[in-house]
């Protein structure tokens, strides 16, 4: 009986340091895949800074090499009446004049240009200007009150909501600016127009032209809400290009 116990733990012990075995090469195996793994992080974060400060000396010197092309002209409004109002450079609108900033800015090639400020019931602020190459230069906006300008009276008037997008696009009723649609639009902003036929027109370019007409009754309700169709700037309608000048109130 001894001799068989003997003989049996004989044959169980070699078990124990085969499984050691394969948890030890398992072990090995796992360190050497941790140490490919980190090897291959430390290059792909390597290549990662030195691309960031290549794409950074690139940048500047593309920025660079505009700005010594290209004039800046900045806008400053009085008040935000003028930070409001619509903007046209050289006869084409650019958007309302407090967003004319960062991305949007206006960069223009030497030479002279207009800039023309419009604002229903106002008169139009016109400025020619000779922008230099790489130089800023600051226009500043004030609006004069339109002899004649009035708002049609509240009791016998109509109000009409706009829900446009994009928000930058320039408005106008029978043909005369009435402001971008960001500033007619919303849950709290609405304009007093005067009863009758109107035409409405929403414009800016690089998209197609949106038209329709109202009428309405004195007291009436109404609500225009659309979004502008992409297009192209050679589809933009004259008033975008050429702007009118209009010294009474069409409809605020």
């Amino acid at each position: 009986m001894v001799m068989m116990g003997l003989l049996r733990r004989s044959l169980v012990k070699p078990t124990r340091p085969a499984q050691r075995t394969v948890r030890l090469k398992s072990i090995i195996f796992w360190r050497k895949e941790k140490i490919r793994m980190s090897a291959y992080t430390r290059r792909r974060k390597l290549l990662i800074y030195l691309a960031i400060p290549l794409a950074l000396a690139c940048l500047p010197g593309s920025l660079l090499a505009q700005n010594q092309v290209m004039g800046e002209v900045n806008f400053q409004g009085a008040t935000k009446l003028e930070n409001n109002s619509g903007v046209w450079v050289d006869g084409e609108y650019v958007g309302y004049l407090k967003e004319l900033k960062g991305f949007k800015k206006i960069l223009l090639l030497p030479g002279e240009h207009q800039v023309s400020v419009r604002q229903s019931g106002y008169n139009d602020f016109t400025q020619k200007l000779v922008v230099e190459p790489g130089q800023a230069q600051l226009v500043r906006v004030k609006l004069e009150k339109a002899p004649g300008a009035t708002a049609p009276a509240p009791k016998t008037s109509a109000t009409l909501k706009m829900d446009i997008e994009p928000k930058r696009a320039a408005v106008f009723i029978d043909d005369a600016f009435l402001g971008h649609a960001g500033e007619l639009g919303g849950s709290f902003h609405s304009m007093a127009i005067s009863p009758g036929k109107h035409r409405v027109k929403v414009e800016l370019p690089g998209y197609r032209t949106f038209e329709t007409e109202v009428n309405l009754l004195a007291g009436q309700k109404s609500e225009i809400k659309t979004e502008l169709v992409k297009g192209s700037i050679e589809q933009a309608g004259p008033l975008i290009k050429e702007p009118q000048t209009v010294s009474q109130n069409p409809g605020r």
